[in-house]
């Protein structure tokens, strides 16, 4: 069962209990969010994932038996399509039950990467593997288009009779998808429940078909959710939701609007799920909660203030991986607010499903802002429809982009906050030194983040910013992040700075005619240009480079231009700091003249006015010899200099 170490017991958790939030959250009650008419409006809307465990939507033993039979004919492998809510539970249930308890191979297809989508196609053998289609619109983008560029390699190796035999979808009543997998006679379609929305789809269909193809047996999933459910939905102290509410909110009004969480290996995939829920839920209307996954955790040696941890320990196979990451947390300061949960099954990860759904949607409410709806997803998605439609924005130049050696050039666009900036290290070095404290970076990446170098080129890039400006950092995977904290980092704080990356593609795949985009790779471009003109128009401090491709030397190489400016930056800062403080001490010693000047003419006995007209000709000779005869002057006629400090 749920169990958790907390440190205190925080003051919101009372309000959370007289509101009887836990109770009104579980019976859907949308006038608990009576603070806004919208709200209000929205949670009569999307409540019906609040008694999943105990009332289920769907019918569990029918979806058991699907997975079994596709199993016992020899499906081997599934592919899930889709994006956002509609992947991150699956993914997150399949990846912590590990490659060898699942009973298939599963695999989630959530990047419009060309380099990602050949590399799922030769992972799998068509004949043995079933494709989940899973969209609750059935109308979203990047879906529609990866299922574009899989059918037609099934039905290349299949024949277009068989392949919809492959083929499953999940999806709300009356989509598109449902319509044309009913027509088309597709091997199963399952359908959602319009009023769970997709973050909160994690025991509907959506999360419960993958999770019994897995081998993962449904009754005994959705016990633990049920007993989860019952202790979270009950107005009571040690509640758990109620706790882990309580703690991100009263932390977030003391300006920590951020936590740092850390797992071992295993437990990240759970960390990807909490960060679309807690970012795309409450990062909206000026306000947000950003949470940062796979942190280092000597950055949080000293408190910087502006976050909490939240630390979950996961059964580990490894004697050394567990002592490992228990000794990365022994460096952090104990200044940090943290909360302590551990998992030791799959099964568990269903209560801390329903423990975070009930926690965020409390928050929402102590936050007064609507938990349910997600604003600037849509906006980013118009725009970049717009940009399929119209072609791609011009950039503001285009450069090569390294000096030793000609990588091909560089597209640089950024929002009006960097007008004026003509070259890319003068660009790069305007977004990054605009960074101040309790601010986070972003690096959202629409790059293959598989083959040599890759990787690694973009985590040196991300880690030298959080060390350099001790910030939180994120790495974002496009286009999964728009769907996730993509909400947040629109309709949130103005407290990210952004670093957009895309790339030309060496071998791109086209898509049908008659789709919104030519290619995935056109895809994929279009997706970051609306994100940065998206993030524009809200005044956001970011930067899009478009690269000539993608490759893991391209990669590298634009990672040590981005350590040059860093340099750069703490250079200048430095001697900006060592001439402040030379000036402070000339200043000091200047002081010091001026006020003995002053003592002695006093003992001499010029008078009051005598004394003072003495002190200020001193105090403009003292300063004549630090600031320059202007300055000077400015003192002995009683004018304060511009900029300076006035010398009484």
């Amino acid at each position: 069962m749920l169990s958790v170490d907390i440190e205190k017991l925080y003051p919101a958790a009372k309000s959370l209990v007289k509101a009887r939030a836990a109770s009104r959250i579980h019976a859907k009650d949308a006038t608990l969010y009576e603070f806004s008419e919208v709200a209000q409006q929205c949670a009569a809307e999307y409540m019906g994932w609040t008694d999943l465990a105990t009332n289920p939507l769907c019918d569990l033993a029918a979806v058991q038996a699907f997975a079994d039979e596709a199993v016992a004919e020899g499906i081997d492998t599934v592919m899930l399509i889709g994006q956002g809510g509609s992947t991150q539970a699956p993914m997150t249930i399949t990846k912590y039950n590990k490659p060898d308890s699942n009973r298939v191979s599963f695999k989630t297809l959530d990047s419009d990467s060309p380099v990602r989508v050949r590399e799922m196609l030769t992972m799998c053998r068509p004949d043995r593997t079933l494709v989940i289609i899973s969209s609750k619109s059935g109308g979203t983008i990047e879906p529609r288009m990866l299922f574009e560029a899989v059918r037609a390699e099934f039905a290349k190796a299949l024949g277009e009779k068989e392949a919809v035999r492959h083929l499953v979808a999940i999806t709300d009543p009356g989509s598109e998808l449902d319509r044309v997998a009913r027509e088309e006679g597709w091997r199963a379609v399952f359908p959602g429940e319009p009023t769970v929305g997709g973050r909160f789809s994690a025991l509907s269909v959506f999360g419960l078909v993958p999770a019994a193809l897995a081998g993962i047996d449904l009754d005994e999933f959705m016990a633990h959710a049920r007993a989860a459910e019952e202790a979270c939905s009950e107005d009571a102290i040690d509640n758990p939701a109620i706790g882990l509410a309580a703690f991100l909110y009263d932390n977030y009004l003391k300006g920590r609007n951020k936590f740092s969480f850390l797992t071992p290996r295993r437990g990240r995939v759970l960390g990807l799920w909490i960060e679309q829920l807690v970012a795309e839920s409450l990062g909206k209307e000026g306000q947000g909660i950003l949470p940062s996954i796979e942190i280092d955790s000597l950055l949080l040696t000293e408190d910087p203030g502006d976050r909490s941890v939240i630390m979950y320990q996961t059964k580990t196979d490894l004697w050394d991986e567990s002592r490992n990451f228990d000794m990365s947390l022994a460096y952090i300061d104990n200044a940090i607010p943290r909360l302590n949960y551990r998992i030791e099954s799959v099964y568990e990860l269903a209560e801390h499903f329903v423990m975070w759904e009930y926690a965020i949607a409390m928050c929402g409410y102590l936050m007064g802002v609507c938990p349910f709806d997600q604003p600037d997803v849509a906006s980013a998605k118009a725009e970049v429809l717009e940009i399929l439609e119209n072609g791609q924005p011009e950039p503001r130049f285009t450069e090569v982009f390294t000096e030793a050696v000609d990588m091909g050039r560089v597209e640089v666009t950024y929002g009006d906050v960097f007008e004026g900036c003509e070259d890319l290290h003068e660009t790069l070095y305007a977004l990054l030194s605009s960074i101040q404290p309790g601010d986070f970076f972003a690096l959202n990446a629409f790059l293959p983040f598989t083959g040599e170098g890759r990787r690694e080129a973009i985590e040196t890039i991300r880690h030298g910013v959080a060390e350099a400006f001790g910030v939180v950092s994120c790495l974002e995977v496009g286009p999964r992040y728009l769907h996730s904290t993509g909400q947040l980092q629109k309709g949130g704080p103005n407290m990210g700075v952004f670093l957009i990356l895309s790339a030309d593609e060496l071998k791109d795949i086209p898509l049908p005619e008659g789709c919104p985009a030519s290619s995935l790779g056109a895809l994929a471009k279009a997706q970051a240009a609306g994100d940065l003109v998206t993030l524009a128009k809200r005044g956001r401090r970011c930067v899009h480079l478009h690269l000539p491709d993608n490759s893991g030397v391209t990669l590298r190489l634009l990672a040590q231009v981005v350590e040059d400016v860093i340099a750069d930056i703490l250079t200048d800062r430095a001697l900006a700091e060592a001439a402040a403080a030379a000036e402070d001490e000339e200043l000091a010693e200047a002081t010091v003249v001026v006020e003995a000047a002053g003592s002695a003419d006093g003992d001499a006995g010029f008078g009051a006015d005598g004394a003072a007209a003495a002190t200020a000709a001193t105090a403009a000779a003292a300063v004549a010899d630090v600031e320059g005869a202007d300055a000077a002057d400015a003192v002995a006629t009683g004018e304060e200099a511009p900029g300076e400090p006035a010398i009484d």
